[in-house]
């Protein structure tokens, strides 16, 4: 049986060898990965749902059409496919997930919060690592 702790890290492993295997563009990673650096001191000063719908925004265009391989939507999905593997929510795209989220109650809330900063710390590991590009 796993820990919660090596199912967090086995997930980010996954999801990041794949990113970086399916986007050759060294830009992007690079930006995600100084972006999933800041995310967590990001969602602890603004608030989770606070950053959550910043990256959702900032992922979008003025018609709030998704940027498809923008940063801030990688985060936003790494994010929200994680919770509904963990069964906190169970959206099937961004929308729905911040709508979910926000209705919440405050214990799923901030039990949801806390899930993601532990994750968050596996996938700012892998992403400062060379695992699964050049």
């Amino acid at each position: 049986m796993k820990t919660m702790g090596q199912k967090r890290a086995h997930y980010a492993l996954n999801k990041i060898i794949n990113l970086i295997q399916d986007n050759g563009n060294k830009d992007l990673r690079k930006d995600f990965k100084s972006l999933v650096n800041s995310a967590p001191s990001i969602i602890l000063k603004n608030g989770f749902g606070q950053a959550l719908a910043f990256w959702y925004s900032k992922g979008t265009d003025k018609d709030l059409k998704i940027k498809e391989n923008d940063k801030h939507i990688i985060l936003l999905r790494l994010i929200m496919n994680w919770l509904n593997e963990r069964k906190f929510t169970h959206a099937k795209d961004e929308k729905a997930f911040l709508k979910e989220l926000f209705d919440m109650d405050q214990s799923k809330y901030l039990a949801s919060q806390s899930e993601v900063l532990k994750f968050l710390e596996w996938v700012k590991r892998f992403a400062n690592t060379d695992i699964g590009g050049n």
